[in-house]
């Protein structure tokens, strides 16, 4: 896989930039401030009218902004959704970084590392591409989001929050800043990811079960799923706070005008059957993006579908830099220039291709046999996702001996367990961890929980076959090697954690491998049959 060649492709939006306020020599380059949650799914924000989670900051993004209402990222687990926003680049174009906590290929820059090269100064604080091994060609570790900022600490409201002083620590990099030059920070919060302190949204958040007007139809609707969801919720608003302080911070400063603030999560929420999947809660994620001097018309909502392969191009474009001068590779994403210049809630999509995006996963987590991954390619285009799994013999969260490893432990994780204990028969159960079908297709704008497949369904026969269609002819146009028999490059990558290489076999033979991010009750003694 190491030398398979790397498929160079047109970099859309790169050549028209807009007109008018856009042109390129009429605003000077912004500063940009990347805000990323780890694990916060779409709808759960204030200004998408969610009521129990409560995000002043972000609503403010997108009241002086726009809200963005169709936002997708290709792949929904941690390193490699980060991969496809640093770099433009779907995860199938990626290599190894492809997948879960592997080696990322030194080929592959990232637009931070392009910008520090062209005049930016560049900084992080909190998570930036992880979990996975990134160095150059010489072997040095690579500063893939910017020189870490992560000396100030505070007390946490929770034992499992995180104890950086994400605000603070940007402060700081402000500081260091040089005057005259501009600067991008990336803000990687640890929130709202696993494990909660079970019961903090009820003691420490003043919120109560009753608050939450709707649970999801694959998880058990009781008060054990409802507590952990305002856990969740607790998190997200630890998120939201420190950005808060950072808009506050860049106001006084006088900087916020010239500042692109963008604001969303790496991945669905880690609960069963979202985050490590393809469905709809686990891809569709909250976009927020502010730039008081680059966005006109403020205050809309853009329905546009747009993929997180977007961000790399819109920020290269908003810096005035040519893309052959990054050194980056090709991006089939497009610069989001055009919805900034836009005056409507609607851009021209037929004319700017923004009416679908795609989706997909290789290798996740470890528990499966030979460390295989889930393979799987999707599209979402005009409210219907179809989804194709290439290997439906395998189990989709992972094994269940194995403790169903592609799905964070946690309080609706081992009530839905407990409960298929009990009655094999439990529908929870199956939907979350049960094995699927080939095909999936679903009418996501009365089936946002991706209840009811239709893709067995005669009457849908012809608009799953368009999508097919449509799908596997962009995927071989970005030289996807699943798309030429070639798929098992993605899982002959080795896990860059040698601890937790052949998980699989080593526990099966009896040896106590650690797996922290599930509970020991998660593992199954005897393997369920469906």
């Amino acid at each position: 896989m190491r030398g398979m060649k790397v498929l160079l492709l047109p970099v859309l939006g790169m050549l028209s930039l807009g007109s008018g306020l856009f042109a390129a020599t009429d605003v000077e380059p912004p500063n940009i401030l990347f805000a990323i949650a780890d694990d916060w799914s779409y709808p759960y924000a204030g200004a998408y009218g969610c009521k129990w989670v409560a995000t002043p900051a972000f609503d403010r993004v997108a009241r002086e902004g726009i809200l963005f209402a169709n936002a997708y990222t290709p792949n929904a687990k941690c390193a490699p959704s980060r991969a496809c926003i640093l770099t433009g680049r779907n995860s199938w174009q990626l290599k190894a970084a492809a997948n879960h906590g592997g080696f990322f290929p030194p080929e592959f820059k990232t637009y931070a590392e392009a910008l520090a090269d062209n005049g930016y100064f560049v900084g992080t604080t909190g998570k930036g591409w992880a979990p996975g091994v990134a160095v150059d060609a010489d072997g040095e570790t690579r500063r893939m989001t910017g020189t870490p900022f992560e000396m100030r600490t505070a007390p946490p409201p929770t034992r499992e929050i995180s104890a950086n002083d994400y605000f603070a620590n940007f402060t700081e990099f402000l500081d260091a800043a040089p005057a005259g030059k501009p600067w991008c920070f990336w803000y990687g919060g640890w929130e709202p990811h696993r494990p909660y302190e079970y019961g903090s949204g009820i003691a420490k958040g003043g919120k109560q079960p009753a608050d939450i007007d709707r649970v999801p139809g694959f998880w058990p609707d009781n008060e054990t799923v409802r507590t952990d969801l305002l856990d969740y919720a607790f998190e997200v608003e630890h998120f939201d706070r420190h950005l808060g302080r950072m808009l506050d911070e860049l106001e006084k400063r006088g900087q916020l005008a010239n500042t692109l603030v963008v604001v969303t999560a790496d991945n669905g929420m880690p609960f069963p059957r979202v985050k490590g999947n393809a469905y709809e809660m686990a891809n569709h994620l909250p976009l927020a993006i502010m730039w008081k001097q680059g966005i006109r018309t403020p205050g809309r909502v853009a329905k546009d579908y747009v993929s997180f392969i977007d961000f790399a191009p819109t920020f290269i474009d908003a810096a005035n830099v040519p893309w052959g001068k990054t050194g980056m590779a090709a991006s089939p994403g497009r610069s989001l220039r055009d919805i900034f210049d836009s005056e409507e809630g609607v851009a021209a999509r037929a004319a700017s291709g923004r009416d679908h995006v795609l989706i997909g996963k290789e290798r996740h987590d470890v528990g499966r046999p030979h460390d295989w991954g889930y393979p799987i390619r999707g599209i979402v285009k005009d409210g219907w996702l179809y989804i194709r799994n290439f290997e439906p013999s395998r189990w989709p969260a992972g094994n269940p001996e194995t403790g169903y490893l592609n799905t964070d432990g946690g309080a609706t994780k081992t009530d839905i367990l407990n409960a298929h204990r009990k009655d094999t028969d439990d529908p929870c159960w199956e939907l979350c961890f049960g094995k699927r079908a080939g095909e999936e297709l679903y009418d996501i704008r009365k089936d946002p929980d991706c209840l009811k497949n239709l893709a067995i369904n005669p009457e849908y026969l012809e608009r799953k076959e368009a999508l097919w269609r449509q799908l596997s002819r962009e995927l071989k146009q970005q030289g996807d090697p699943r798309m030429s028999g070639n798929g098992e490059v993605f899982e002959a990558e080795p896990y860059a954690d040698s601890s937790i290489q052949h998980f699989y076999e080593r526990f099966m033979k009896g040896e106590k491998i650690q797996a922290g991010w599930v509970n020991d009750s998660d593992f199954e003694k005897i393997q369920p049959s469906k």
